[in-house]
Parts: C-alpha cells; sequence; structure tokens
C-alpha cells in the first residue's frame, strides 16, 4: 500500500525559532493518527506547516502527499488536491454568509479536478444534508462565517466544513479544546463518518476524550519538537492516568 503522507526529518520554526526538530511520520489511506502533547511541543507548528502558513519556515526534511512535494505546493493547491485542517482557533469573516463561502470553496474544489460547478439545486441539497448531520439549524446557513458564533458554534462549522468538502486528509488541530459532551461527539461523529479505506486524518490535541470516541489507529507523542513515543491507545490511558513527563523518548 503506497503512503498517504510521508515526512522526513522535518525541520520548521517561525520568525527564526526552529520549533520541530527532525519528525518522521508516515500515514497510509485509511488511517487515523493522534499527535498528543503538552503545550509548546510544537502540535500547533506542524498542522501550520501541512497547511502551508506563510509565516512558518521549513528549514530541513520533506513532506510528500500522494507521491507530490506537498513543501512546492500552495495552501490552494493543498486544498484542492484535498487537505483539509480544522482551526484551533476558527477565523471571523465578516461580510461573507456561511453559504457564500462553503459554495465558493466546494467549486474551487471542483474547478481544480476539471468538474463543473454543482448546481445550485444540488448544492442547496448537500448544504441543508451536512448542516442536519452536524445539528447546525437552518438560520446558520445566512449567518456570516463564524461571526458572533460561540466556540463550540464555532468547531461545529469547522467539522460542518470539512463534511461538505470531504477531504482526502483531514488535519483536526485541538478542534476538542473547550467543548462539552454534545459538541465533543459531533466532532467524533464527523470524524467517523469520514472515515474510509482512501481517506486519512490525524488529530491533534492534549487529551484523550476525543480519542476515547474516535479511536486512532496510532498515537504518537511530540514533546519539544520531536516525536519520543509511538503507539496505541495504552500512550493516550498512560498520559491520562500520569502526565506527559511519563513518556521517555
Amino acid at each position: 500500500m503506497d503512503n498517504l503522507l510521508e515526512i522526513r526529518d522535518l525541520h520548521a520554526g517561525i520568525e527564526g525559532k526552529e520549533i520541530l526538530h527532525g519528525i518522521n511520520l508516515t500515514i497510509k489511506p485509511g488511517e487515523v493518527h493522534a499527535v498528543m502533547g503538552p503545550n509548546g511541543a510544537g502540535k500547533s507548528t506542524l498542522s501550520a506547516v501541512l497547511a502551508g502558513r506563510p509565516d512558518y519556515s521549513v528549514t530541513g526534511g520533506s513532506i510528500t502527499f500522494s507521491g507530490q512535494d506537498l513543501l512546492a505546493m500552495s495552501p490552494e493547491e493543498r486544498s484542492w488536491a484535498g487537505i483539509f485542517l480544522s482551526f484551533q482557533y476558527p477565523i471571523e469573516i465578516p461580510g461573507v454568509s456561511i453559504t457564500s463561502f462553503m459554495k465558493a470553496a466546494v467549486n474551487a474544489r471542483r474547478k481544480a479536478k476539471g468538474e463543473p460547478e454543482m448546481a445550485p439545486a444540488q448544492f442547496l441539497k448537500l448544504l441543508k444534508e451536512k448542516m442536519a448531520f452536524v445539528k447546525m439549524k437552518g438560520e446558520f446557513a445566512k449567518r456570516e462565517v463564524n461571526v458572533g458564533f460561540s466556540g463550540g458554534e464555532k468547531k461545529r462549522n469547522e467539522i460542518f466544513q470539512m463534511a461538505m468538502l470531504d477531504p482526502v486528509f483531514s488535519i483536526l488541530d485541538e478542534t476538542d479544546s473547550g467543548l462539552d459532551v454534545d459538541a465533543l461527539k459531533i466532532v467524533a461523529d464527523g470524524v467517523n463518518a469520514m472515515r474510509s479505506p482512501e481517506k486519512s486524518a490525524i488529530i491533534i490535541t492534549h487529551y484523550k476524550h476525543l480519542l476515547e470516541l474516535v479511536t486512532p489507529d496510532v498515537v504518537h507523542v511530540l514533546k519539544d519538537g520531536k516525536i519520543i513515543a509511538t503507539g496505541g491507545m495504552e500512550l493516550a490511558d498512560k498520559i491520562e492516568n500520569q502526565g506527559f513527563d511519563s513518556i521517555n523518548g
């Protein structure tokens, strides 16, 4: 089986400060990996580099996605290739409705694939179906993207966007932070619904609560910019009971 994502000896940082000190990570199609680590470990830097945020710089190593050089692709090209990032802190977009935003995003990806724009009736049917799936009320479709949303509503909107775009590879950057039990279950249901032999995901988190609902195939522990341990849910259990200091590289 070919690998979907291959990270080799990745060194990266921001504003001249190196944060990742040689990350190695391989994800096959159909796998869900969890990356756990304390604050400042480099988890969000990893997600930012994968998504192509321009304020982060890669100083060494390589990332291959579906056989392509990911680092040579723009953020837009990464999205068109099927990569989705759920932000830790979703941004507000005043003046742009959720419906308009999603229509532009869906059709941009279709255009990149050489497909025609989605017919209005087909798009509205998809919109209603995915909003119902994440238990978003119909009036949300008219609201400006994340403007005036609670923290939980923003995260729910992220999962709605993921469901609409149907990505090949999803990066959930602490999507579970600050969520109540019901919202956490919606996030988990969204991830589980996307699971298939072709699709993969990285879940970046401090805690094991979401992992109990999703059950990743592999758990990695990231500390001080390096992956110091790789295993299964036993790692998450040990962290929950004994803290990150109990994991030694």
